[in-house]
């Protein structure tokens, strides 16, 4: 089945930068920041007021794009058993349905399947509140005997649906009416880039003609911001200066990651199947890999680990240094891993790293979580198109241990990309796209 081509023929992303790839290219090009005040929930007591949060999505029904009348009334329906990770992934899915045309009608829905990525996903607090109130002591304490009793039926019956990481598929898969080969990954801010890699395989080995791929995630949260703040390097409020500013990938000033939310889908679809129907076509998948480096205790070896996919992918798209026309990095503006990615690219690239144009589009909305990857993918699927690249923001002093050439304004976007993404503990994933048309390769 290596004959079978996989090419993108929709995009839907919902991000800090907005609802629709235009919205969002638009924003790139002019230098837009998505950081601001941390308004979904209250800060106080954190040395952080300030995030990306995908302001534009209320989750009110007209965020979802254009849905017909059964399938809007379904989802409506169903938003009340979806945290705010799976609305914006079921969001950004009917968007690039939307986008792919008339795709459902064209494809038996044996045929069509949905491979979708997320984080771990955290209830709320106030999920608990009235329970754990119920359940006071005279003194004040928690009285684990009575939560059974009187805490637990102050629980929403359905509370857990709305945190199964799986669910994010599962509903697209149901509201869609799609019956074809369906999976879940919780990988982090790998998981777009490895969903994107197994519904691909799952197409080349006919077992689908056409897939949903897709991921969602948040940093934004009450308990996954406190994690990231006890685990990961975050840009803080402590310096006064202008939070536009704090996500700077390889800067030599960089302090941290900002945090954010979002979600991102591609349509990938065998090419004769969007030839017969007449599909507009973005992008050729020509790659992707996956790889995990991890120590002993858990640390991940992320040099290592993107060095593989990286070279793997490339190889996979017959891409070499000299054919690439650009890298859009991971680029998490922390100080440990953007000196890492940098020194992956330099194993794998050599000294044509220092001169391949690199873009980062965390620059603008920071760390979304799993969601991040795909929409970084639809950024520079969107420079394909467009024939340019949109600079790194707040990028102004080299960085001596990152050598990388970062991406200025009216650079050519090249005829390819590759993407990488990389989790803490060493798990990685690469795409490599190809600019439409282009001549059948080896993938």
């Amino acid at each position: 089945m290596s004959e079978r081509r996989v090419v993108v023929t929709g995009l839907g992303l919902v991000c800090p930068l907005g609802l629709t790839a235009d919205a969002f290219w638009t924003a790139l090009d002019r230098g837009t920041s998505g950081v601001g005040p941390i308004e979904s929930f209250s800060p106080a007591g954190l040395p952080l007021r300030h995030a990306a949060e995908a302001r534009c999505f209320t989750g009110a029904i007209a965020d979802f794009g254009e849905l017909e009348g059964e399938k809007k009334k379904a989802i409506r329906k169903g938003l009340k058993v979806m945290c705010r990770e799976s609305q914006m992934a079921v969001a950004a899915a009917q968007r690039a349905l939307h986008d792919a045309g008339d795709a459902l009608a064209h494809h038996p829905a044996e045929r069509f399947g949905c491979v979708f990525g997320s984080d771990y996903m955290l209830t709320l607090p106030e999920d608990f509140t009235s329970g754990i109130a119920a359940c006071r002591a005279a003194d004040g304490g928690f009285d684990f005997q009575r939560w059974a009793s009187d805490g637990m039926p102050l629980l929403n019956p359905l509370w857990l649906l709305k945190y199964l990481p799986n669910m994010p598929g599962s509903h697209i898969a149901i509201y869609n009416d799609l019956r074809g080969p369906s999976n879940s990954l919780t990988v982090r801010e790998a998981s777009g880039h490895l969903a994107v890699g197994e519904a691909a395989v799952t197409i080349r080995r006919g077992m689908a003609d056409i897939m949903v791929a897709g991921a969602t995630g948040t940093r934004v949260h009450p308990m996954k911001t406190v994690h990231a703040l006890q685990c990961e390097q975050v840009a803080l409020d402590e310096s006064g200066d202008d939070p536009a500013g704090w996500s700077r990938p390889f800067d030599r000033d960089r302090r941290g990651m900002v945090l954010g939310e979002g979600a991102a889908v591609l349509i990938l679809e065998e090419l004769e199947s969007a030839r017969r129907r007449g599909a507009r076509i973005y992008a050729e998948l020509a790659g992707h890999a996956a790889a995990c480096g991890t120590e002993r205790g858990g640390a991940g070896r992320r040099r290592e680990a993107l060095a593989q996919v990286l070279g793997t992918a490339l190889g996979r798209a017959g891409l070499g240094a000299d054919t690439l026309g650009h890298v859009h990095a991971q680029g998490l503006s922390t100080v440990t891993g953007d000196r890492e990615e940098a020194a992956a690219l330099g194993d794998v690239l050599g000294p044509v790293a220092g001169r391949i144009p690199t873009v980062a589009a965390k620059s603008h909305f920071g760390n979304l979580g799993a969601g991040s990857g795909l929409v970084e993918c639809v950024a520079s699927i969107m420079a394909l198109e467009k024939g340019s690249l949109f600079p790194i923001l707040n990028y102004a002093s080299l960085d001596e241990d990152c050598p990388i050439r970062a991406a200025r304004r009216g650079d050519a976007a090249g005829d390819s990309f590759v993407s990488v993404a990389a989790t803490p503990q060493g798990q990685a994933g690469a795409v490599a796209f190809r600019r439409w048309p282009t001549e059948p390769t080896a993938a």
